[in-house]
C-alpha cells in the first residue's frame, strides 16, 4: 500500500451541515418574487455559480429580470450580503470535523479543502477555522470545475505536491468518490446518520466519522 501523505477533504454534509431553507424562503421575499419563480431561476444558474461563470450578483440580476423586477444595485448588494450571511448564520460544523483536521494536520498529511460550492464558501471556511488548517482551499467556483471532473482533483493534488497515488478523498457522495478511485486516489465515503440508500461506489471506504478516517492514517 502506498504511503498516505495528503487528505482531500469535502465541506458540505462531511465537515459540516447547512441547512438552505432560510435562503430558500428569505431571498424570493427580499427580491419580491414567489418563492416557485426564484426556485426556478435558481435551478437554471446553480451550474454556472457553482464553476464560477456568475457571480451571486450577476446570479441575483439575471434572475430579477426574468422575474420583472428591476435589479437595482442596491438591491443586488443587499441580497448578496443577506446571501452570505445566512450561510455563515446556518452552517454547524459536525463535532468531529476540526479534531480530525488538527489530528491529520499533526500527522504530516497535507489537507486540500475540495468543495462545489459558490463564492461564499471561503468566507465560511475563513470564519469556521477550517482554512487556516487546510494547506489548499479548491473551491469549484474558483477551480471552473465541480466534482465529479477530473479538473478539480488534479488540481488539488496539484496544489499540495502529492500524487493520486499518495492522496485520500473524504466525501459523502458515491459518485464523486468512484472518480477518486478512477483516478487512482483512495476514497472514502462518509455516511453520516441514516443511510440514505445510494449504494457505494465500487473501491471505496464507508465510514460514519471522521475519526475513523483519521484512522487510516
Amino acid at each position: 500500500m502506498a504511503e498516505r501523505k495528503a487528505c482531500l477533504v469535502d465541506v458540505y454534509d462531511t465537515l459540516l451541515s447547512c441547512d438552505f431553507v432560510a435562503h430558500r424562503a428569505e431571498l424570493p421575499l427580499l427580491a419580491g418574487l414567489s418563492a416557485q419563480a426564484w426556485g426556478a431561476s435558481y435551478s437554471q444558474l446553480g451550474p454556472a455559480l457553482g464553476i464560477g461563470q456568475l457571480t451571486k450578483a450577476e446570479g441575483f440580476e439575471q434572475i430579477l429580470r426574468e422575474g420583472g423586477v428591476e435589479p437595482r444595485p442596491d438591491l443586488v448588494r443587499a441580497m448578496v450580503d443577506q446571501d452570505r450571511e445566512m450561510l455563515l448564520r446556518s452552517a454547524r460544523l459536525y463535532d468531529d470535523a476540526l479534531p480530525f483536521l488538527r489530528d491529520v494536520r499533526a500527522r504530516g498529511i497535507k489537507i486540500a479543502i475540495v468543495s462545489n460550492c459558490s463564492e461564499h464558501t471561503r468566507d465560511l471556511l475563513e470564519s469556521n477555522g477550517v482554512a487556516e488548517l487546510a494547506d489548499a482551499l479548491v473551491l469549484s467556483c474558483e477551480v471552473g470545475a465541480e466534482k465529479p471532473a477530473a479538473q478539480i482533483f488534479t488540481y488539488a493534488l496539484d496544489q499540495l505536491g502529492v500524487p493520486a497515488r499518495h492522496a485520500v478523498f473524504v466525501d459523502d457522495q458515491p459518485a464523486y468518490c468512484a472518480r477518486a478511485v478512477e483516478l487512482g486516489i483512495t476514497a472514502v465515503q462518509i455516511v453520516r446518520g441514516e443511510p440514505d440508500g445510494k449504494a457505494p461506489a465500487p473501491g471505496t471506504t464507508v465510514v460514519c466519522s471522521l475519526s475513523d478516517v483519521a484512522a487510516m492514517f
